[in-house]
């Protein structure tokens, strides 16, 4: 790397369908995401995240692809992802796409060149069984769907093995010839300019009978490989894992200087407990699953995020703190998926802008690169009645004109939320305690200050579990002060000297005792 742009940089995860149509068909496109790219810009973020844009059959929202080297006829052409990546690179924005390792989707001309064939080549592209009783030891991750990893596929005479939908195969890499074609895939587009990836679902590409099938020396073999493709060959871009899994057990998946394996990964436990302490009024989530977090290799760095096009993820919590995240936060039987929550960040935290702009203040001062998602700027609501996680992927919303200013169709992809004319980008432009203004207003603070970027985390005592304090500075200098009240009554702290607050507007120097009003946050900066 000739530099570690990445553990710097702010991030933005941009579906194209639900951005904005420029074509009438109701779906948006990467033409019409090219025209709205100045507002990602303006928003302060260094990065687009960019969703599955493959030819699909969209049983899984892109993540089942039929032809890693194309583009989904609803989104344009080749032409069209090119024209998107070069206006971006323009405006100094970077972009990564999703490399989707473990599974294609079931129309993929391998997998049916592969059930039509017991002796075609492809056939051992896939992982096949005579009785799908292996790697029972395997749990089944999309519970409300799938009662097994094993599917029977009547063309074929065997079953399948798949750790998500039944419509997503997984890949065999047991087979060189596998990771030769991902090589392959790899190279097309990073020969085109992407800036990296982000690769999906990474800890199962491998099974081993008596093991969970999970983080498996072999699965870091074979990334390794593919980072040694991404050094050696293409400097200075990303990989970026999602690996839904324990601090301890994510540490593998950045390697070692040596052996590395990730530039970056997903911090996902630490997710849900940001809404569990916002909750209970008590830091103790946050600070000991921080204190559970290893030290990273040099050169790396988390990832962290508020919400993403997923569920809000209750894998990483003991069964007792998910039913009370359910019970908490998705009262409502609809508003859970599997073993988690299908919402968008506004209305979890009751549209209370107190609640929104600590979190995101929170999540911008903590070690590591943060992530938004489309329409958490301007927050967005979302549609229990949809199924699946399409209540958190609607159009987005640009206006109070039809469709939100998104299409001009006479209907689109999924409806629009109801909300659309009171929650939109228009209407937030000139109110300057809008959520857009505020998002602009706590990544541009974040930015400017190289502690927040890039410095450590020391606890600092409180008094009080309400209270959450911290520390970040650079080698002991450029120290900022970050305080959190979680609670819904007032808490005091006392500052040594006086400090200048970052996130007062405007910005204000402040001693002595202090109350924090309910859900009050200060950066103060040395």
């Amino acid at each position: 790397m000739t530099t570690n742009w990445y553990k710097e940089a702010v991030f933005y995860e941009l579906y194209i369908r639900a951005y904005k149509d420029s074509s009438g068909d109701g779906r948006g496109d990467f033409r019409g995401a090219i025209e709205k790219l100045d507002h990602i810009k303006s928003l302060g973020v260094d990065c687009v995240w960019v969703m599955p844009h493959y030819p699909s059959p969209l049983l899984d929202d892109g993540y089942d692809i039929s032809d890693y080297l194309g583009i989904h006829p609803d989104f344009g052409a080749l032409d069209d992802f090119k024209a998107f990546l070069n206006a971006a690179h323009e405006r100094g924005l970077r972009v990564i796409t999703d490399l989707v390792l473990n599974h294609t989707s079931d129309r993929h001309p391998w997998f049916q060149a592969a059930r039509r064939d017991k002796n075609s080549p492809h056939r051992d592209y896939y992982v096949w069984s005579d009785t799908g009783t292996e790697y029972a030891d395997a749990r089944i991750i999309f519970l409300d769907t799938e009662p097994s990893n094993w599917t029977y596929d009547e063309t074929a005479g065997q079953y399948f093995w798949h750790r998500f939908y039944r419509s997503q195969p997984d890949l065999n890499y047991d087979n060189p010839q596998v990771h030769e074609e991902m090589f392959r895939i790899m190279r097309f587009w990073l020969d085109m300019g992407i800036d990296g990836f982000r690769a999906d679902a990474v800890p199962y590409l491998y099974q081993r009978e008596g093991t969970n099938c999970e983080n498996l020396p072999e699965t870091h073999q074979f990334l390794q490989k593919v980072r040694r493709i991404m050094d050696e060959e293409y400097p200075d871009r990303v990989l970026i894992a999602e690996a839904n899994q324990w601090p301890e057990d994510l540490l593998p998946y950045f390697g070692t200087p040596e052996a590395p394996d990730f530039h970056v990964c997903f911090h996902f436990p630490i997710m849900p407990r940001l809404f569990m302490a916002l909750k209970k009024g008590d830091k103790t989530p946050i600070v000991d699953i921080l204190n559970r977090t290893p030290a990273i290799p040099p050169g790396t760095q988390w990832m962290t995020f508020l919400r993403n096009h997923d569920e809000l993820t209750l894998e990483m919590v003991t069964p007792e703190e998910r039913e009370w995240m359910w019970r908490q936060y998705a009262p409502d039987p609809r508003m859970r998926l599997n073993l988690g929550i299908r919402r968008r960040l506004a209305p979890l935290l009751d549209n209370d802008k107190r609640k929104w702009f600590l979190l995101n203040a929170l999540f911008l001062s903590l070690p590591g690169a943060p992530i938004l998602y489309y329409g958490d700027e301007i927050g967005m609501s979302d549609n229990i009645w949809l199924p699946d996680r399409h209540g958190c992927r609607t159009p987005m919303q640009w206006d109070a004109g039809q469709h939100a200013g998104f299409s001009d169709a006479l209907d689109t992809y999924l409806p629009v939320n109801r909300d659309y004319e009171q929650v939109n980008v228009a209407a937030q432009e000139a109110d300057p305690d809008s959520y857009l203004n505020l998002t602009r207003f706590l990544i541009r603070a974040r930015q400017s200050q190289p502690a927040l970027r890039a410095g450590l985390l020391e606890w600092v005592k409180s008094g009080s579990r309400e209270l959450l304090a911290f520390r970040r500075h650079t080698n002991g200098k450029d120290g900022v002060l970050c305080l959190f009240n979680l609670s819904d009554r007032p808490q005091t702290f006392t500052l040594k000297r006086e400090r200048v607050d970052l996130l007062a507007r405007p910005q204000m120097a402040m001693g002595g005792t202090i109350t924090l009003p309910p859900y009050a946050c200060h950066w103060f900066r040395n």
